[in-house]
C-alpha cells in the first residue's frame, strides 16, 4: 500500500520506532492519528512534526485498556474520515529476571500491552480497514518472539504470540482489500526499558560493544517498516542482527537458542 493520501494510525508513537513511523508516514504524504498513553511524549511527537502536523492528530490511550481502545475509530475517523492503514508499535519490556523470579502482574502487564494491544486495536479498526479498497495491517513482533532471550521470556511470549496472531490475520484476510505485515526487529535504540518502568543490566566489555554494534537506529528502523508496508512484505526483519539470526533459528533452531543464552546471559546477572 502506497501510503501517500492514505490515513495511518500507529500505537505506540509518543517514543523510539511508533515516533519515528508517525514522522515517516508523514513525510511520505500519509495523514496519521498517533496514540499512545502519555500525552507528554505524543506532544514532542507533533512538536518534531513541524508543518506536518497538520495531517496529524494525537490520541492518549493505553492499548491494553480495551473501552479506551474501543472510542479511537471514531475519534479517528471523526478527524481524517477514513482509515486505510493501522500499525501496532507500542510495547513493554519485562524486569531483566528469570520467569520464576517474575510477578504475575508482571507478566500480565506485558502480555496485556504487548498481546491484547493489538487485539484490541485490531478488532476495533479492522472493520473500517476491510471497507477500504485499499488497505494494510502492521503488527510489530521481535527477535524475540522466535527466540529465547534470557530474562525477557514473558515478553518473548508475548511477541511470539504477536507473530501467529499476524500470521493468522494474513490468513483470515487472504482475499480481501487488507495485506498483513509481520514485524521482526532486532537490537533498536529507544527508550523502551525506561518506558517499561525496568532497570536495565549493567553490560560492559565484549556483550556491550557486541550489542552497540548490533543496533539499529529507530529512524532506520521505520523507514524499513515502511517500505515493507509499500511493497506489501509479509514479513521483515529490521536490523542485521535480526536477519543473521532468523536464518540460523530456522536453519539450527537449538544452536540459535545456545548462542543468544551465550552471548546474552550477561542479562541475567
Amino acid at each position: 500500500m502506497r501510503v501517500a493520501g492514505r490515513t495511518v494510525v500507529v500505537t505506540g508513537a509518543g517514543d523510539g520506532i511508533g515516533r519515528e513511523l508517525v514522522l515517516g508516514l508523514l513525510g511520505r504524504g500519509a495523514r496519521v492519528a498517533a496514540i499512545s498513553r502519555s500525552a507528554e511524549h505524543l506532544e514532542e511527537t507533533a512538536e518534531r512534526a513541524g508543518p506536518a502536523a497538520d495531517r496529524l492528530s494525537t490520541h492518549v490511550a493505553d492499548v491494553a485498556d480495551r473501552e479506551a481502545v474501543e472510542a479511537l475509530p471514531a475519534q479517528v475517523v471523526g478527524t481524517h474520515g477514513q482509515v486505510d492503514g493501522l500499525v501496532n508499535c507500542a510495547g513493554i519490556i519485562q524486569p531483566f529476571v528469570s520467569l520464576v523470579d517474575l510477578d504475575y502482574p508482571q507478566i500480565e502487564r506485558v502480555m496485556a500491552v504487548n498481546f491484547w494491544g493489538p487485539v484490541h486495536t485490531t478488532k476495533a479498526f479492522l472493520p473500517h480497514l476491510v471497507a477500504r479498497p485499499v488497505a494494510h495491517l502492521v503488527n510489530v513482533s521481535s527477535i524475540g518472539g522466535f527466540l529465547p532471550v534470557p530474562g525477557q521470556t514473558a515478553y518473548g511470549a508475548s511477541k511470539a504470540a504477536v507473530r501467529l496472531l499476524t500470521e493468522g490475520l494474513h490468513a483470515e484476510l487472504a482475499g480481501t482489500s487488507v495485506a498483513v505485515t509481520v514485524v521482526f526487529p532486532g537490537a533498536v535504540r529507544t527508550g523502551i526499558v525506561e518506558n517499561s518502568g525496568v532497570i536495565a543490566p549493567e553490560i560492559s566489555g565484549a556483550t556491550a560493544r557486541r550489542l552497540e554494534r548490533s543496533m539499529t537506529s529507530a529512524p532506520r528502523a521505520a523507514r524499513i517498516i515502511l517500505d515493507a508496508v509499500e511493497r506489501d512484505a509479509y514479513r521483515v526483519t529490521v536490523g542485521k542482527d535480526a536477519a543473521v539470526m532468523d536464518l540460523l533459528a530456522r536453519l539450527a533452531p537449538e544452536r540459535a537458542a545456545r548462542l543468544v543464552r551465550s552471548r546474552m546471559k550477561a542479562l541475567l546477572s
